[in-house]
C-alpha cells in the first residue's frame, strides 16, 4: 500500500499536531521545552517520581478460561515481552520508563511493533515523539510520518519512514482530538519559564557574591567609567569574594539600589512554583520531598491516593493501548494486559494482617493467596494450602438455638394430658 510522504501533507491534518505551537518563549522571556523543563528540580522529581512508580509495577498478560476465569498466558509471545524484554536491548523496567517520560513530556508514546512471518509480536522500540507527525491521506486514513535523525543507528539515517496503524502503537495522552496528546510542558509554559527565571535569578545572585547590584558614585568626572567597572567586577563580583573588605579612593561611594530577595518575596516565589509543577502534574508534593502539609496520620493516604487518582488513570491508559494495538482480532476480549498495583496498596505490616486475616475467615482467601502476596514459599495442596475455610460459628438468625430444641423433652400426648385432667376434677369433688 502506498502512503503519502510528509511533505505531500493533505489539508485535513490533524489539529492536535500543531500543540508545539504553544512551545518556545514564556511570558518569562525563557525558551520552555521539552528538555530544558528537565533542568528544573520540580519537574525531574515529578517526572522521575511517576516513571519509575509505573515502570516498577509488574505488567502480566492473561487469558480467559472456559469457565470464565482467568490465568497468565505464560506461553504468549506477548507475555515475555511485556514481563521481561520488549527487545534485545531494553528490560522491561526501561521500556516503561521511557514510556511514561515521553508521555510526561511530549504527552505521546510511539512504539515500532516488529512481526514474524505468522503476524506474532517480537519486538518493541520506543520512537521520539518529536520525530513523529500524525496526518491522515486523502482517504481520512492515519499514518505516522517518523524522521531519522544522523546520530541514529541503523541504515536510514536522515530519512522519513511512513509507518500504518499495525505498524506502531500509539499512546496519546490528554489531547483536543482523541488522537494526539499535547505535550503537558508546553501547556504549563508560563508557569516553568518563571521557575527558570527564578533559578537563574538566584545563580546570578550569588554569583555576585550574594549581594545586590548597586551604583559607584564619584565626586568628579571619571575618563574611563567602564575600566573602574572591570575592576570592581574582578574584584569583588562572584561567590569566591565575597566578604571581601572593600576599600574605595578618591571619595567614592558605594551605593546599592536593588531590593533584597526576602523583601521581594523571592523563597516564597519558588516555593509556589514547586507546588505548581506538583499540581500540573498530578503528584503529592511529598513525594517530591516537599512535607509542609504532610503529617504522619495523612501521608499514608496521600500514598494511597497517589495510586488511585495518579497512577490508576495511566495504567488504564497503557493497558487500552496494549490490547488495541498488540492484540489480532481474534485474539481481543480473550487476552488481555493488568497492571499489578497491590504492592503500592498493602498498607503497613499490621494493616496487611488484619486483612488476611478477614479474607480467611471469610472464605474468599486461603492460607497460599496470603503467602505469595507475602513473596512467602506456598503450603503443599495436602497440608491444605489452598483450603477455603469460613468461621463455624457464624449461622443465620433463624436457626439460633436449634440445637437445644432438638435435645429437650418430647411433649405429653393428648391422652395422657385428659387423664390428668379428670383426676384434678375427682379430687375437686
Amino acid at each position: 500500500m502506498n502512503w503519502p510522504f510528509s511533505k505531500n501533507r493533505p489539508k485535513n491534518s490533524l489539529p492536535g499536531d500543531q500543540y508545539r505551537f504553544y512551545m518556545g518563549y514564556s511570558t518569562a522571556e525563557k525558551v520552555v521545552t521539552e528538555r530544558s523543563s528537565m533542568q528544573i528540580t520540580a519537574v525531574y522529581a515529578c517526572v522521575r517520581v511517576l516513571s519509575e512508580a509505573v515502570a516498577s509495577l509488574p505488567l502480566h498478560f492473561y487469558h480467559y478460561k472456559e469457565d470464565g476465569s482467568k490465568e497468565k498466558a505464560l506461553k504468549h509471545p506477548l507475555y515475555f515481552l511485556l514481563h521481561d524484554e520488549p527487545n534485545p536491548e531494553m528490560t522491561s523496567f526501561i521500556f516503561k520508563e521511557t514510556m511514561m517520560t515521553h508521555l510526561l513530556l511530549w504527552g505521546n508514546f510511539y512504539c515500532q511493533i516488529i512481526r514474524n512471518g505468522k503476524g506474532e509480536v517480537v519486538g518493541l522500540y520506543p520512537l521520539m515523539p518529536n520525530r513523529m507527525t500524525v496526518d491522515r491521506d486523502e482517504k481520512g486514513r492515519l499514518y505516522y510520518s517518523y524522521q531519522h535523525q544522523s546520530d541514529e543507528a541503523g541504515t536510514m539515517r536522515n530519512e522519513t519512514v511512513i509507518l500504518h496503524q499495525d505498524e506502531l502503537m500509539h499512546i496519546p495522552g490528554l489531547g483536543f482530538d482523541g488522537l494526539i496528546g499535547y505535550s503537558p510542558i508546553a501547556m504549563m509554559k508560563n508557569a516553568l519559564g518563571t521557575s527558570i527565571a527564578c533559578d537563574e535569578y538566584a545563580s546570578k545572585f550569588f554569583a555576585n557574591g550574594a549581594s545586590p547590584s548597586g551604583v559607584l558614585e564619584h565626586p568628579g568626572i571619571l575618563k574611563n567609567p567602564e575600566k573602574v567597572r572591570e575592576s570592581w567586577n574582578q574584584a569583588f563580583s562572584g561567590s569566591q569574594n565575597a566578604h571581601k573588605t572593600v576599600v574605595l579612593e578618591e571619595g567614592m561611594k558605594y551605593a546599592p539600589i536593588s531590593i533584597n530577595p526576602q523583601d521581594s518575596q523571592f523563597l516564597e516565589t519558588r516555593k509556589f512554583q514547586l507546588e505548581e509543577v506538583a499540581r500540573a502534574f498530578r503528584c503529592p508534593c511529598h513525594l517530591i520531598n516537599d512535607l509542609d502539609h504532610a503529617t504522619f496520620s495523612n501521608i499514608e493516604e496521600q500514598s494511597l491516593e497517589f495510586v488511585t487518582y495518579t497512577l490508576a488513570p495511566w495504567l488504564v491508559r497503557i493497558e487500552s493501548a496494549i490490547g488495541k494495538s498488540l492484540l489480532r482480532e481474534d485474539e481481543k476480549g480473550k487476552y488481555y494486559a493488568r497492571f499489578n498495583v497491590d504492592g503500592l496498596l498493602r498498607g503497613d505490616y499490621a494493616s496487611r494482617m488484619q486483612g488476611y486475616a478477614t479474607g480467611i475467615n471469610n472464605g474468599f482467601m486461603c492460607v497460599n493467596d496470603v503467602r505469595m502476596l507475602e513473596n512467602l514459599d506456598l503450603v503443599p495442596e495436602e497440608d491444605g494450602g489452598n483450603t477455603f475455610m469460613v468461621n463455624g460459628t457464624m449461622q443465620k438468625l433463624s436457626e439460633v438455638g436449634a440445637a437445644y430444641r432438638d435435645k429437650a423433652e418430647p411433649s405429653e400426648s393428648k391422652e395422657e394430658t385428659d387423664d390428668k385432667e379428670k383426676t384434678m376434677r375427682r379430687k375437686r369433688r
